[in-house]
């Protein structure tokens, strides 16, 4: 072992309860792991379903945390395109088994036996991680650690969720938080038409979409000025499936980018009717991550971020919860190395 025999995490031991600031073993990679030293660590409304309880089979007591940026300290066994001192992301899709078919047909983000950092494998909330090679991804260009770390999941979520939209110009994004400030910026770069949906009289979040290029913004109660092509749900808001069904045109798509989402509410089948297609989005494969991560320093996407310390993601949790952020909330460990808020690129 070189390096602590310890570390520092925020750790959940039981939902609904808070994070526990704790010292704790550092981990150690086995064959085909690197170990490494977590720079920044974005928080993923995901994190608030795993704390909330709301995705129910966490491997208890875990180390949330999903959207990590760090370099690499020491590689296992078996490791041979990582090396110490490589930048890394590491994203919620931890490890697939390869051999079902599922892994077989390019869908290993269906795997059965999928297993996810921060929920089954303890995550970036922490001063070190272990994550399996295969499912690392090397970050280049001109991102800041922090300015990185959203892109690891509201970004290859959102890329996900926006190739499932097809090429719908008139796009319609309902819940403007870390996700969407991202695909919008990727939409607007493709030349597609953003319509922005938020919660009734959040100014705040529709003046962050008029300045990312929305050109109508309105709340998720409302009808946009014509017709859409597609819609991406990303608000874990259940009744927004019917309201966006309203809003497309026959054959379009409505596109739902969460883990988990409140159940969706009985609507007439006429806003079904004439093809419209609704459809979900599950974690991510590792070919995502590849196209995303080449794709975003051309546009370039630019993250907007607030930093905490690690010893403040409750606060970061309270705050996603409430729907006080603005872009996405990252943390940094203790102390943190950069200002407490700021925009990144």
């Amino acid at each position: 072992m070189t390096g602590p025999a310890h570390m520092h995490a925020m750790v959940l031991d039981a939902p609904h309860h808070d994070l526990r600031y704790r010292t704790i073993a550092r981990p150690e990679p086995g064959p085909g792991q690197v170990l490494v030293r977590v720079s920044a660590c974005a928080v993923c409304r995901t994190d608030l379903h795993v704390v909330d309880g709301d995705l129910t089979e966490p491997a208890l007591p875990i180390v949330p945390g999903h959207e990590i940026v760090g370099h690499v300290v020491e590689a296992g066994e078996e490791v041979e395109r990582l090396f110490p001192g490589d930048r890394v992301g590491i994203p919620w899709l931890g490890w697939t088994c390869g051999h079902c078919a599922y892994c077989l047909s390019g869908q290993e983000n269906l795997c059965p036996d999928a297993r996810f950092t921060g929920y089954q494998i303890d995550g970036g909330y922490a001063e070190y991680t272990v994550a399996d090679a295969r499912y690392c991804f090397p970050i280049h260009g001109h991102y800041t650690d922090a300015g990185a770390a959203p892109l690891l999941c509201a970004g290859l979520i959102g890329y996900r969720s926006l190739v499932m939209a097809g090429d719908a110009e008139r796009l319609g994004v309902y819940g403007f938080g870390a996700a969407a400030h991202i695909v919008a910026q990727v939409a607007r770069f493709q030349g597609r038409r953003l319509f922005a949906f938020t919660r009734k009289g959040d100014s705040a979040a529709q003046a962050f979409a008029m300045r990312l290029g929305a050109e109508w913004v309105g709340g998720s109660d409302q009808m946009p000025p014509e017709q859409l092509d597609a819609a991406i749900i990303f608000a874990p808001v259940g009744s927004l499936v019917p309201a966006a069904l309203r809003a497309i045109r026959p054959g379009g798509t409505v596109v739902c980018g969460g883990i988990h989402m409140s159940d969706i509410p009985a609507f007439p089948y006429d806003d079904l009717w004439r093809e419209k297609k609704i459809i979900s989005v599950a974690n991510l494969t590792r070919r995502d991550g590849e196209e995303f991560l080449e794709l975003a320093p051309k546009v370039p996407v630019k993250t907007e971020i607030e930093t905490f310390s690690m010893d403040q993601a409750n606060e970061a949790l309270r705050r996603l919860r409430d729907g006080e952020l603005t872009g996405a909330a990252v943390l940094m460990p203790n102390p943190s190395p950069e200002a407490a808020a700021g925009t990144s690129c």
